[in-house]
């Protein structure tokens, strides 16, 4: 029998406090802005956040995680679900590695849902659905694609087709009904909505604004994203997504005996 995902109740956990927007700018580290249907990697340190503000109210965030040190160590999304009992991400929870770390916690958000099921979109699927746009003749406009960005990416941090993992998609929220049936919900989006990744590891980020793979808008239209990283420390003894659930608790003991 098929269950949908917004009818799936998650165990009891600490209550998530109100997530203010502000913070201290003078532990700003820098901001930029990633163009729509671009790609961009880095390495984000422990103790830092990073904000991604959905400037346009459109926007999707593909996004893979990587240890920085060891790269073999990256995000496995069967884990991060089962353990924390859910089919989506939002505040209070985290993203664990294959080896039951905690690579980074959403310690703020105010968009609610991001989808982890539905992967990203791959050259074929983008020309069935929005015909082709090449560099020849539209140069920066032309049409990419979330697979072939991440390999981009991927090369400069000498990996490849083989280091490409399940992704998560920020700002997009995608429900499934007694079916089965993916839904991908448009009105869920608006602008300005943000998220807040908590690193508790050195962790490579890459990621891919190209629109999700669901996303019904029948024109290519991806949206800017802007980030901001600032010092924050890591996960303390009474924080949300800590208490989220017994399993966040050992995983981030767990990372952290790794830093000692």
């Amino acid at each position: 029998m098929q269950t949908s995902f917004d009818t799936i109740t998650p165990l009891a956990r600490a209550a998530v406090p109100d997530h203010s927007t502000a913070f201290d700018p003078a532990l700003v580290l820098w901001t930029d802005t990633v163009p729509g249907g671009t790609a961009w990697s880095g390495v984000v340190r422990r103790g830092n956040t990073l904000r991604f503000t959905d400037t346009h109210g459109a926007a999707n965030v593909s996004l893979m995680l990587y240890n920085a040190e060891e790269k073999t160590e990256r995000y496995n999304m069967p884990d991060t679900l089962k353990a924390q009992h859910t089919a989506y991400l939002t505040a209070g929870h985290v993203c664990y590695s294959d080896m039951g770390r905690v690579l980074c916690s959403i310690s703020g958000d105010t968009c609610g849902w991001h989808d982890t099921v539905c992967g990203t979109s791959n050259a074929a699927g983008v020309q069935a659905k929005y015909g082709q746009a090449r560099y020849q003749a539209h140069r920066n406009a032309m049409f990419r694609n979330g697979q072939d960005s991440f390999l981009v990416e991927l090369e400069k941090w000498g990996m490849d087709k083989r280091d490409v993992v399940a992704n998560l998609n920020l700002f997009s929220k995608v429900t499934s009904d007694s079916s089965g049936a993916l839904h991908f919900d448009a009105a869920h989006r608006a602008p300005g909505q943000w998220v807040d990744l908590r690193f508790e590891m050195n962790t490579l980020v890459v990621l891919s604004t190209t629109p999700h793979p669901l996303d019904p808008n029948p024109s290519y239209d991806p949206k800017d994203v802007a980030l901001t990283i600032w010092r924050s420390g890591t996960a303390g003894a009474d924080d949300a997504c800590r208490l989220h659930c017994p399993e966040n608790g050992r995983g981030l003991i767990n990372t952290e005996r790794y830093y000692l």
